[in-house]
């Protein structure tokens, strides 16, 4: 920006929709909105269904894809499942279903960068997905031997839901007594856990947190061929409650990224979850992308 009165950027008719059972899609709706504003997005969430996680894979697959279809008959260019549950079980029937002509992108937790560094780190996660060959496929595909540790966080993901501020303390700090002493690194391994990250840096000084929100953005807008412009005028943000529309949910509006989501305006990195502010895309990460043929 050369500090000209030009007038903002816009890219009409550029339409995201995220899949999610509830809150756990703020953080990567919040990148999406800091980075491309004037991109329209649709929060497809699924409160009469909630939660995701203790449902059958079936059942999940079929309130994903009849999510996609409503997306699409809403004119979404790509569909978002910032969900690990979701991904897990839905990714592959939504890929088929809707590429190449659709971008879908789904959400992995970010152990690959944690491992990276080499030094020792833990998993936050639900209880299920702590246990589950899912993750610990992830860790020993990118992780050293005895480098990763799942830590349980029974009851945290509920209290993010429902913005319970004494139950979010209580199982952080239960969190924090079940990760090792001697991790660098915590993956936050379900997407609701960043909006609470604030709570978890605090209970584990210097230890640094990993989150896969903002990368789960920068793919959504490499496949639709965008760059970022956080400049650009803004364009609407509606909300899909199960199938109706409607205002988003209260509990959602308590946390900063949910009040600016529902505002409508532009999303600050300042109000983005802290374990998502890093620069993980950048102009340069995106010279090469390519828009979808015919979207």
């Amino acid at each position: 920006m050369d500090g000209s009165s030009a007038a903002p950027l816009r890219l009409p008719g550029v339409r995201i929709a995220l899949i999610d059972s509830g809150l756990g899609m703020l953080p990567t709706a919040g990148w999406l909105r800091h980075l491309r504003p004037d991109a329209h997005l649709d929060l497809l969430m699924d409160p009469a269904g909630m939660p995701w996680g203790s449902r059958p894979g079936a059942w999940i697959v079929d309130r994903v894809l009849d999510a996609a279809r409503l997306a699409v008959a809403r004119g979404a260019d790509a569909v978002v499942v910032p969900c690990n549950t979701a991904s897990v079980n839905a990714l592959v029937p939504l890929r088929a279903e809707l590429e190449p002509g659709r971008p879908v992108v789904g959400t992995v937790p970010a152990i690959k960068p944690a491992a990276a560094s080499g030094a020792p780190f833990g998993v936050w996660a639900t209880e299920a997905t702590s246990a589950s060959a899912y993750q610990a496929d992830l860790v020993a595909l990118f992780a050293a031997p005895g480098q990763a540790t799942a830590v349980p966080c029974p009851g945290l993901a509920r209290a993010v839901e429902s913005a319970d501020r004494d139950a979010i303390a209580d199982a952080v700090a239960a969190g924090a007594g079940r990760t090792p002493d001697d991790v660098t690194g915590v993956v936050l391994g379900c997407t609701h856990y960043p909006l609470v990250s604030d709570a978890i840096a605090a209970a584990l000084p210097g230890v640094r947190l990993f989150d896969s929100a903002g990368a789960v953005a920068g793919q959504t807008l490499r496949r639709l061929g965008l760059a970022p412009r956080p400049d650009a005028e803004p364009a609407g943000v509606s909300v899909v409650l199960s199938g109706d529309e409607g205002p988003l949910p209260a509990a959602a509006r308590a946390y900063p990224v949910g009040a600016a989501l529902a505002a409508g305006g532009r999303v600050g990195i300042d109000l983005l979850p802290p374990a998502v502010r890093e620069p993980v895309v950048s102009n340069e990460s995106f010279s090469g992308a390519r828009p979808v043929p015919g979207r």
